[in-house]
């Protein structure tokens, strides 16, 4: 028999035969505060959450629903819904139906299993994700959608914990977190092993440890097991019950009164002292992981049968029956209108209009745009004051590095929401000078200088977007990111498609990257691959070549994040960041004034940058590559060849149309990639320039498939001036 049938059949059975479990040693509900009412609708919640699931395997057998992970055995999270306030944002783990049902009780006009079966169904009407995917979620509930299957969410949501008190050190309001909520994270006890969780539960702990308001709650739904591999008994609290900076609180969720008591002290702990809780709840995994998966294979049928002993319903049905709130034929005759209601909606769910083209599913990758309020416009005394001495050198011509640490502190002045944060962008300025005096000039509620770990950081940024913040995340080393990329990929750039573009999550993520840093740091510190960010639908991804190129291209970053809700990339050529000259020392040609706002042309998204207009050669490049282009010009120029030097600037996604007028009438083109020629920017450009501009001769120039060295060698696997000349000068002949 389905193990879905034999649990079902077994809760019957046991309301027929009343051979309900006893509750001699789980609480009274009137001792925590439970009415009759509000029990009651708790196990109401539950049995709608155990008939979803058995409803969602029919479907899946006939080939109308596509997705059967269950949350039968943990149906004590409609208890934690119960014990906390629409108003806390919860990131919930996919087990978490009955939370969601529970929570939709609590709020007017809300139709939840509607809106489940059609997400089973993945109907286009799905109102979370429009049918791209089965998420718990909800808009009006206040629970943003996460895919996630190894806690993935935890980091982001010790940023939204965090940024509840920075708001309140601002004085910002009207945010979507009040200044009393508190956030949920829940997840299992198999994903409290991932570094990712393990990371955000340091980083909570670490903040709080220090005194940093950190209302958060982790909620471990402790069912034994991870698919088919058992946690060792007594590993999470072994592991969580003394753990520095959080507090831990421990209850049964097999028992509804005992869940609720739990998440109530939970609720009140978190919200009066601003600190973070680690809830473990015990549950029951019934059915197996998911639809496929047969639990007998690899479980002995005597653990199955000890667990399914342990159903929350059946200890749900024992508590109404030991109050006399429900009669055993009463919660049967309920349980079965429920699973017949259901059904019907079913019928009519799955007739519901699909997804049915391309452009479709790719609606919601690009968030849409929003009404924001107009920056500040900070007044020339305002600017000088803030400035102060570096006033008197902004008519001074400047590298790289000094322009976008002051572009950063005049953005920071025009928009109070903006957050920086990362290793060492506090006092010591980052590692390269670039937040200098940010600390000093906006204090540590907005530049914050975080732990050393990435995924914290970017988690913290998306947790802060959340909350109204724009955040402005560094990362110090391109080579870094790697330890983070998921934050990026599987949180960050998803969050808009899974949620229909409801939710959102905006920021402009700095990073100091690329190579050419001679006798420094060996490949960590010169790691010449952008190829992570191009692959990631939804992303922006900036490379500027220069101060000038980067200040305006920094503002229109944060345009873009702002008014159109983008997730962008920024990366920073650690090798032009104190470049002043171009051919010889001392003539200065890598410098620039410092524009104000307002000042200057703006550099649109997609814009591409021209020097010269040569018809011999158009060479197409990006930041060190361009500058080293603009060399190699000069050589080719005294051989009289005329030709142009094209900055692509955007690499992700690149105009194609700006870019193929940029070439014009140059009758040959050279692409020219710092990055590895596999995996490259050149092979996407090169497959372009095939279909978009016919009869012209190509070649690309890229760096050797190679990680870099350290010391003398450090460039000799990338493009050089010399390289770039006699390639070209190969494309001529």
């Amino acid at each position: 028999m389905d193990a879905a049938q034999a649990v079902h059949e077994k809760f019957l059975a046991a309301l027929a035969e009343g051979s309900l479990p006893g509750r001699a040693d789980a609480p009274d509900p009137a001792m925590v505060g439970l009415s009759r009412a509000e029990a009651t609708d708790i196990f109401l919640s539950q049995l709608t959450s155990r008939q979803m699931d058995r409803l969602s395997r029919h479907l899946q057998a006939r080939g109308e629903g596509f997705y059967t992970i269950g949350s039968s055995g943990h149906e004590g999270n409609a208890a934690v819904a119960a014990a906390l306030r629409v108003t806390d944002m919860a990131f919930l783990h996919y087990r978490s139906n009955a939370f969601q049902l529970h929570r939709a009780r609590s709020v007017p006009g809300q139709t939840p299993t509607w809106d489940m079966l059609l997400s089973f169904a993945a109907s286009a009407e799905d109102p979370i994700s429009g049918g791209r995917h089965k998420v718990i979620g909800s808009k009006p509930l206040n629970i943003p959608p996460q895919t996630s299957t190894i806690a993935s969410h935890l980091p982001k949501t010790v940023g939204a914990a965090f940024s509840i008190g920075i708001a309140r050190r601002l004085g910002m309001t009207g945010l979507p977190l009040p200044d009393d909520a508190v956030v949920l994270a829940s997840f299992g006890d198999a994903s409290a092993n991932h570094s990712t969780a393990q990371g955000a539960f340091n980083t909570a702990g670490w903040a709080a440890f220090q005194g940093s308001p950190m209302p958060l709650i982790f909620l471990c739904e402790d069912n034994g097991i991870g698919i088919s591999t058992r946690t060792p008994t007594g590993w999470i609290e072994a592991q969580f019950r003394h753990r520095a900076g959080l507090h831990y609180i421990k209850c049964d969720g097999t028992d509804l009164v005992s869940a609720y008591a739990g998440a109530a002290e939970a609720a009140d702990y978190a919200r009066r002292n601003r600190k973070p809780v680690f809830l473990h709840m015990a549950t029951v995994r019934l059915y197996g992981h998911a639809g496929s998966d047969v639990q007998g294979a690899y479980l002995p049928k005597a653990l199955i049968e000890a667990d399914e002993a342990r159903d929350p319903l059946l200890a749900g049905a024992a508590l109404m029956a030991e109050h006399g709130w429900m009669t055993p034929t009463e919660i049967a005759e309920t349980y079965e209108d429920i699973g017949a209601t259901l059904a019907r909606q079913a019928e009519a769910a799955i007739l519901r209009p699909k997804i049915t083209h391309s452009a479709h599913v790719m609606d919601s990758l690009i968030p849409p745009k929003r009404e924001v309020a107009r920056p500040n416009t900070p007044s020339d005394e305002d600017r000088k004051a803030m400035f102060g001495s570096d006033a008197g050198a902004m008519d001074k011509p400047q590298h790289m590095a000094r322009l976008l640490s002051w572009a950063l502190a005049d953005l920071m002045l025009a928009h109070k929401e903006i957050v920086v944060a990362g290793e060492d962008v506090g006092p010591k300025g980052g590692v390269y000078n670039v937040t200098a005096k940010l600390h000093q000039r906006f204090g540590s509620a907005r530049v914050v200088n975080t732990l050393l770990d990435e995924q914290a950081i970017l988690g913290l940024a998306i947790g802060m977007a959340h909350n109204g913040f724009l955040p402005m995340p560094e990362i110090q080393f391109l080579a870094y990111v790697h330890n983070a990329e998921d934050q990026i990929r599987g949180e960050a750039a998803t969050l808009s498609f899974f949620s229909d573009g409801q939710y959102t999550n905006p920021m402009v993520l700095r990073i100091a990257g690329l190579g050419y840093q001679k006798g420094f740091g060996g490949h960590f510190h010169n790691d010449n691959s952008l190829a992570v960010f191009r692959d990631i639908p939804g992303v922006i991804l900036a490379v500027p070549s220069n101060g000038r190129d980067a200040v305006a291209m920094l503002r229109e970053c944060v345009r873009l994040a702002r008014e159109e809700q983008r997730v962008v990339v920024f990366v920073e050529p650690i090798a032009l960041y104190m470049t002043r000259d171009l051919h010889e020392e001392g003539d200065g040609l890598w410098t620039s004034v410092y524009e104000a706002p307002g000042d200057g042309a703006p550099i649109r998204f997609g814009d591409v940058g021209v020097q010269g207009n040569g018809t011999d050669l158009a060479i197409v490049t990006y930041g060190n590559g361009y500058y080293l282009s603009r060399q190699a010009e000069r050589l080719l120029a005294a051989d009289g060849v005329k030709a142009r030097v094209i900055d692509l600037r955007w690499l992700g996604p690149v105009d194609e149309d700006k870019l193929v007028a940029a070439v014009g009438d140059a009758s040959r083109i050279l692409i020219v990639d710092e990055c590895r020629i596999t995996g490259s920017q050149s092979e996407a450009l090169m497959a372009t320039f095939v279909e978009r501009t016919p009869g012209k001769k190509l070649k690309r120039i890229a760096a050797d498939d190679s990680f870099i060295p350290l010391g003398r060698a450090a460039t000799l696997t990338l493009p050089s001036r010399d390289s770039i000349y006699a390639a070209a000068k190969e494309l001529l002949a």
